[in-house]
């Protein structure tokens, strides 16, 4: 073996952002099936990443399995006729989202922000539809910040969630600021119409 490489982990495949999101979700021990990822997703990575579709996660599944990185099994349903495909991380597939979240390069958030786009369009906007605009996004932004203020509370105090729970506390935050942005804004369209020349 070449001593430069002696030690060095393997490559990692290239696998799409998904991939290592459903692996992750698989990382904290559980058999999970494919609903059971769609609900976590659901209540934590769309609070700041984004949720995968059911048909994103078990094509995600199927290449995790390719990859060696999860296996499945069928279990007999405590309800139901149909058997479900639960999942569970292999130690390899454990190694390599380890590597992955350790070394791979970090995407710089985004910003798609739909109700900045259209104050940036304001002036083609009467004054009180863009305080609809507004207030709709402080509604949801509020909304987004309890739903992450109880999934807080939810993870309990099991350290196995410790940063799992301190990400949803970031997402409380976040949507936190986004409300009072939005009251800002609000308060500095008032202010523009008050000083508008002619009014």
């Amino acid at each position: 073996m070449d001593e430069t490489t002696e030690g060095a982990p393997e490559p990692l495949p290239g696998l799409p952002a998904t991939s290592w999101a459903v692996l992750g979700l698989l990382s904290f021990g559980r058999e999970l099936s494919g609903y059971d990822l769609k609900k976590w997703s659901d209540r934590s990575l769309r609070l700041f990443y984004w949720s995968p579709s059911f048909s994103q996660i078990y094509s995600e599944l199927k290449r995790l399995e390719k990859t060696g990185y999860a296996t499945s099994r069928l279990v007999a349903p405590e309800s139901g006729t149909r058997d479900k495909r639960v999942y569970r991380i292999t130690d390899e597939g454990l190694t390599a989202v380890r590597t992955w979240a350790r070394t791979a390069p970090l995407d710089p958030p985004v910003l798609k922000h739909g109700p900045m786009l259209r104050l940036w369009l304001g002036h083609l906007l009467e004054p009180d539809r863009m305080r609809e605009i507004l207030a709709g996004h402080r509604e949801y932004a509020e909304g987004m910040r309890l739903r992450a203020e109880a999934d807080v509370a939810d993870a309990g105090a099991d350290e196995t969630w410790a940063y799992p729970r301190l990400t949803l506390t970031w997402a409380e935050r976040y949507y936190a600021a986004e409300r009072d942005l939005a009251d800002a804004m609000l308060a500095d369209i008032e202010r523009l119409e008050r000083e508008r020349p002619g009014d």
